[in-house]
């Protein structure tokens, strides 16, 4: 046996360096398939939008086609679900926003553990929501809504994109700092939701400003207010609700985030590609008029933003009794 050590060590060695060398001829690799970017929302909103003009941009980047694969529900979570447990290879990744912040405080169990079931890519860029209503709607303030919405509590009602959304809990602050009553239902993406607001079901959104600005460019949607602590420079001419009710601020975001395990040399890449995409004016032209700050800058900056806003709105679900419904 022991004559047989040195010829096993040998072996043992040269094993070790082809699987090395195979790891890092398959990194080299990547991508060498195309990339499926799951949008947890239903086609046609905002999300949805930002997701396919920024996947075209990796595409070029990467030199493989980035597949928009749209999973709407449950407030996000069975898109995001699904990524979760995904394999961690780079081949799968989420465009998370706002519900990724909020679900682990506003639903009671999830099927994932935010904090541990994903590695952050990028956080592409902030912008604020917007308080909209049908172009014939009698409301044209802020205070028309707060007026309206006292003298018949729980008649108005306001869409969003699902439950735990930015939509949702930009309605939910509204109603509990104005002190009011008003009724709120959930759909399975932005696009439903606005699609019942012009057709007269419901009679608001606090929508993002990616999912209603084109609505409200063409005058079928009427721009109340926007949900930042100021004005929004694409939109100078919307107050923000702030002005109406001191306090008052809800941000949306956008983020990508792969799988936890993720190799770091593959996040590297996809952050590299999502920030040159951000940055073309391809995708500014598309964004920044709708309000949208682009930041693209390291995973890192994901990960230190998202942790605030839990926080953050962890408080806020818990002092103001928010529950999902």
């Amino acid at each position: 046996m022991p004559r047989r050590l040195p010829f096993l060590v040998a072996r043992l060695i040269a094993f070790t360096a082809a699987a090395s060398m195979a790891a890092s001829a398959a990194l080299a690799a990547y991508p060498d398939k195309p990339i499926r970017l799951v949008v947890p929302f239903a086609p046609g909103g905002g999300t949805d939008l930002i997701a396919r003009t920024l996947g075209a941009g990796m595409s070029r980047e990467l030199g493989q086609t980035v597949i928009i694969d749209n999973k709407p529900g449950a407030g996000t979570i069975i898109g995001t679900d699904a990524v979760a447990k995904s394999a961690p290879d780079g081949y799968t990744l989420v465009i998370a926003t706002f519900a990724h912040a909020v679900n682990p405080s506003l639903q009671p169990k999830l099927p994932f553990d935010t904090e541990k079931a994903f590695a952050p890519v990028v956080l592409v860029g902030r912008g604020p929501n917007v308080l909209v209503v049908r172009a014939d709607s009698p409301y044209r303030t802020v205070k028309d809504v707060i007026d309206a919405a006292k003298a018949k509590p729980g008649k108005l009602t306001y869409a969003s994109q699902g439950n735990g959304t930015s939509a949702h809990l930009a309605g939910e602050m509204f109603t509990n700092l104005a002190k009011l009553q008003m009724t709120h239902v959930p759909y399975r993406g932005a696009g439903p939701a606005i699609t019942d607001l012009l057709g007269g079901q419901v009679d608001m959104i606090f929508g993002t400003a990616a999912a209603v600005s084109t609505f409200v460019d063409s005058g079928k949607l009427r721009a109340l207010a926007v949900t930042t602590p100021q004005r929004s420079p694409a939109l100078k001419d919307v107050p923000a609700i702030a002005e109406t009710v001191p306090g008052y601020v809800v941000e949306s975001w956008y983020g990508l985030y792969a799988p936890a395990g993720t190799p770091a040399d593959v996040i590297a890449r996809l952050n590299a590609a999502a920030k040159k995409a951000a940055q073309t004016d391809d995708f500014k032209k598309k964004v920044e008029s709708e309000g949208l700050v682009v930041t693209a800058g390291a995973p890192a900056e994901l990960d230190m933003y998202v942790r605030a806003e839990e926080a953050r709105w962890r408080k806020i679900v818990k002092e103001n009794n928010v529950k999902p419904e």
